[in-house]
């Protein structure tokens, strides 16, 4: 049986994606008021976006879904610790996450951060044709399963 084909983003291409995106967001004329990284995929691109366009304010929301290669829960978990919903208020938000895949999770945390500020948009790295939400901002479409460098190691023990 053959390995199917797989999109790799290498730490070299991801430093080029995510300049690009943050480009995207600026050239789009929005500027959030703090960033939300959905962890923990959402981290490193979180992280490379709020350097790039000089937010200091970042959150992160913790999601579960994905348990293995292309296996998922039932449904996306919250999992503590919770993000601080006070400090979010009426303020700007970019969410960010590795992939859009099935939008699930996506869905959830834009849905979660909605009933507490009305300003929030999304952005991820890569974007499935399957999603059930299309990001605000992408870097590219794939339909592959995605070989991210912060993932794709085995744990350390």
């Amino acid at each position: 049986m053959t390995e199917p084909e797989r999109e790799v983003l290498t730490w070299a291409t991801f430093g080029d994606a995510s300049r690009d995106l943050t480009k995207k967001i600026v050239d789009d004329g929005f500027v959030p008021d703090i960033v939300i990284a959905i962890a923990r995929g959402g981290l490193i691109p979180a992280g490379a976006i709020a350097y790039a366009i000089g937010v200091k304010a970042a959150g992160t929301l913790n999601v579960e879904f994905y348990s293995d290669i292309e296996e998922t829960l039932p449904d996306p978990v919250v999992l503590e610790p919770l993000l601080d919903t006070d400090s979010i208020v009426g303020k700007k938000l970019l969410v960010v996450d590795d992939v859009a895949d099935s939008g699930r999770t996506l869905a959830l945390v834009i849905d979660l951060l909605k009933a507490h500020t009305p300003d929030v948009r999304s952005a991820v790295i890569y974007t499935k044709p399957r999603t059930i939400v299309r990001p605000d901002y992408s870097w590219r479409e794939t339909d592959k399963w995605i070989n991210f460098p912060w993932s794709t190691l085995p744990v350390i023990t």
